[in-house]
C-alpha cells in the first residue's frame, strides 16, 4: 500500500516560547483530525527541530514523499525565498511538494470571527462594530494587497466597517486604524489579530489596541479548528490525499 506523503508544517520560529507552543498545539489538532497521517513540524529559525533537520531525519528513515506546508497567511519573502531555498537543499531522495500558504481562505475569516465571538462580540454586533484586521505586515506589495482585499471582502459580510492595519513594514498601525474608525463615529471597535501565534508583532498589535482604546481585542488564530481544517485542505491540494477536511 502506498504511503501518504508526510505533512511537514514549516513555522517561522520565535524567541517567544508562546510561538512554538501554539504551533505545536495546532499541529496536535491536525493530527487528531487525521490520525493516519504523519505530521511533523520544523522551524526556520530560533526553535528546534529545524526544517533541514526534519528533512534529513525523514530521508534517513526511508521516507520518499513530503508535502511542505508553510504556516504563513500570505505569500511574502519566506514563502517565495526562504522556504524554497531550504527545500532545495533537502536530501535528494526526498520528493517534496510545497503547498500553498494558508491565506486567503474563507476558513480564515471563520477563524477570525470565532476569536471575536470568544472575546465577547455576538452576531448582533455586526452592524454597529468596526473591525481592525491587524496583520503582522510585510514589505511585499502582493502580501499587503491580499490583506487589503480580505478587509474589503469581510466588510461585505455585514460588519459596520473593516480596516486593515499592520504591525510592521506598512501603514496604518493598529492604533491609527482604531482612531480612524472612532473618528467616523463607529460605536464599537474590535481588533482582530490576523496572526497565527503570539510573539513580538502580535504584542505590538495588542499594545496598539490598548493605546487607542479598542473595545474588544480578539486572541490570535492559534489552534482554531478552522486552521487545522485549512492545513489539511492545503495538504490535500498539494498531495494525493483527497479526503475532505471538514469542520
Amino acid at each position: 500500500m502506498h504511503q501518504r506523503p508526510v505533512l511537514l508544517v514549516i513555522a517561522h520560529g520565535s524567541r517567544d516560547p508562546r510561538h512554538a507552543a501554539t504551533v505545536h498545539a495546532l499541529v496536535r489538532r491536525v493530527r487528531s483530525r487525521r490520525p493516519g497521517l504523519r505530521v511533523e513540524t520544523g522551524f526556520l529559525d530560533f526553535n528546534i527541530p529545524s526544517v533541514q533537520g526534519v528533512l534529513e531525519s525523514l530521508a534517513a528513515e526511508g521516507v520518499q514523499d513530503v508535502v511542505a506546508l508553510p504556516l504563513l497567511l500570505t505569500r511574502a519573502f519566506h514563502a517565495k525565498s526562504d522556504i524554497p531555498a531550504v527545500l532545495d537543499a533537502a536530501p535528494p531522495r526526498l520528493r517534496i511538494r510545497q503547498a500553498e500558504v494558508l491565506g486567503p481562505s474563507p476558513l480564515l475569516v471563520h477563524a477570525l470571527e470565532r476569536r471575536l465571538y470568544e472575546a465577547g462580540l455576538t452576531p448582533a454586533d455586526r452592524s454597529t462594530t468596526g473591525i481592525v484586521l491587524a496583520s503582522a505586515g510585510s514589505s511585499d506589495p502582493e502580501a499587503i494587497a491580499v490583506i487589503e482585499d480580505l478587509a474589503r471582502q469581510w466588510r461585505r459580510t455585514g460588519w459596520c466597517a473593516v480596516r486593515p492595519a499592520f504591525a510592521s513594514a506598512a501603514l496604518p498601525r493598529t492604533e491609527d486604524a482604531v482612531r480612524e474608525l472612532r473618528a467616523r463615529g463607529v460605536r464599537q471597535v474590535a481588533v482582530a489579530p490576523y496572526v497565527i501565534a503570539p510573539g513580538r508583532l502580535p504584542d505590538r498589535i495588542a499594545a496598539g489596541a490598548a493605546q487607542a482604546g479598542a473595545d474588544v481585542l480578539a486572541d490570535v488564530l492559534g489552534p482554531a479548528p478552522e486552521l487545522a481544517a485549512l492545513l489539511l485542505d492545503r495538504y490535500a491540494a498539494a498531495g494525493r490525499d483527497r479526503h475532505p477536511a471538514m469542520i
